[in-house]
């Protein structure tokens, strides 16, 4: 295995882009800080996960790959923004995790900083990864890990709804009819879609699906195709096919709004099919239609394993068994599953849709979906994003028209 110095100065541009991106399905908590173990035996593994406690099946799967390599784990959660923050600073005393756990849009601003090996040095094989999804951790033609899973938005619908407008779910295919079936469902008394279009990450990361689905780049927020999109969102919130309180929602809250049994569609991801089955009615998964049909490319979520670098290069041989064994198709399958999140392999996704059929939807919606770093946008990405936000704001606030408000937006980015 290559050896390489770590004395990279980390970047500024790292530094600032940490303060926006934050994975926009964050879990809450914090833990303690510390990274690589007392001694050469114990390896230090650092997670976004503290919803998951010391029984829990993580932390026996992380306890059990440790076994399997001949160490011990010393295991510690943070919450997803303060592990960033956290794996920098680590970075900077030369005191990494041996393998460190990372939102997948953080991937490529610790890469830049200097902070993670390649998996040309470190022989992760992310041969079976979709290509898709293993987008987000490159950078500059470079892998930087490889995804534990993947996440992503798709629609929810309410059947019971749809039923009573008389609007056939299958009909739904492309921005036309499914504006068509929103006005059916208000002509019917009921309420048509909500989403989130908060001046945060989280309304950024709802409105890519529709940006990218009318086929613009974020590198030209100000284009015709993302004009189409920013204007499709505020027809519908002028036609009261959305409501005012969009501005507002997070994707929780915007969640409670389709619970209450009034809403068509709602804009929301993997984690919230439990809350789904406890809603009280039937409801279905398709996933974010493009301008003109097909499925649109909506953002992932989910995180990479990844192996940061190190002073003493001798402790890479067992970093890597340890990331192989956290992604072997076993495993995946096992974290995927409570972690409702969607494999990032083929072969692990079969298993999952022929366990639970009702997961084909989002198979479906992460083979079309996106990194929020992908083409090489890096560190870049939080500016555009903040820009974006912004614009989506000013748009559905009426205080600037769709083209005026991108305009401005890709001005502040340039």
């Amino acid at each position: 295995m290559n050896s390489f110095s770590r004395r990279r100065r980390l970047t500024t541009a790292a530094l600032t882009a940490l303060a926006v991106v934050t994975s926009a399905t964050a879990c809450g908590g914090s833990g303690s800080t510390g990274a690589q173990g007392e001694d050469s035996g114990t390896y230090a593994i650092w997670d976004p996960y503290p919803q998951f406690d010391k029984s829990s099946a993580w932390a026996k799967l992380l306890d059990g790959c440790g076994t399997e390599a001949g160490v011990k784990i010393k295991r510690t959660a943070f919450d997803t923004s303060d592990l960033s923050n956290k794996a920098l600073l680590a970075a900077q005393q030369d005191n990494s995790a041996d393998v460190l756990i990372v939102d997948n849009p953080v991937v490529s601003t610790l890469a830049e900083a200097g902070v993670l090996t390649t998996t040309d040095d470190n022989e992760l094989d992310t041969s079976k990864v979709d290509p898709n999804l293993l987008a987000a951790g490159q950078s500059g033609g470079k892998t930087y890990g490889t995804p534990i899973g993947a996440n992503t938005l798709a629609l929810y619908y309410n059947k019971d709804v749809l039923n009573e407008a008389g609007v056939d779910i299958d009909s739904v295919k492309d921005w036309k009819s499914l504006t068509a079936a929103l006005e059916k469902v208000k002509k019917a008394g009921k309420k048509g879609i909500t989403f989130s279009a908060i001046g945060t990450e989280e309304g950024s990361f709802q409105f890519l699906p529709w940006f990218w689905g009318a086929g613009a780049e974020l590198t030209e927020l100000d284009s015709a195709e993302a004009v189409s999109a920013l204007s499709l969102w505020k027809d519908w919130l002028d036609k009261g096919y959305a409501p005012n309180s969009v501005l507002n929602n997070t994707q929780t809250t915007s969640w409670q709004e389709f619970a209450s049994g009034d809403y068509a569609f709602s804009e929301n991801g993997t984690w919230q099919l439990a809350n789904a089955e406890k809603a009280g009615f039937e409801y279905g998964v398709l996933p974010v239609p493009g301008v003109s049909g097909g499925n649109a490319a909506a953002p992932t979520g989910g995180e990479f394993v990844t192996i940061p670098v190190q002073g003493d290069t001798d402790r890479y041989a067992t970093s890597q068994k340890l990331a192989a064994c956290l992604t072997s198709a076993q495993n995946l399958y096992d974290t995927d599953t409570t972690l409702s999140y969607v494999a990032p392999t083929s072969e692990v996704q079969d298993k999952q849709v022929a366990t639970n059929a009702e997961l084909k939807p989002w198979v479906d919606a992460v083979k079309a979906a996106k990194g929020r770093t992908s083409d090489d946008l890096g560190t870049k990405y939080p500016k555009i994003s903040e820009q974006l936000w912004k614009a989506v704001q000013s748009s559905l606030s009426g205080s600037k028209s769709p083209k005026d408000a991108l305009t401005a937006a890709q001005s502040a980015v340039k």
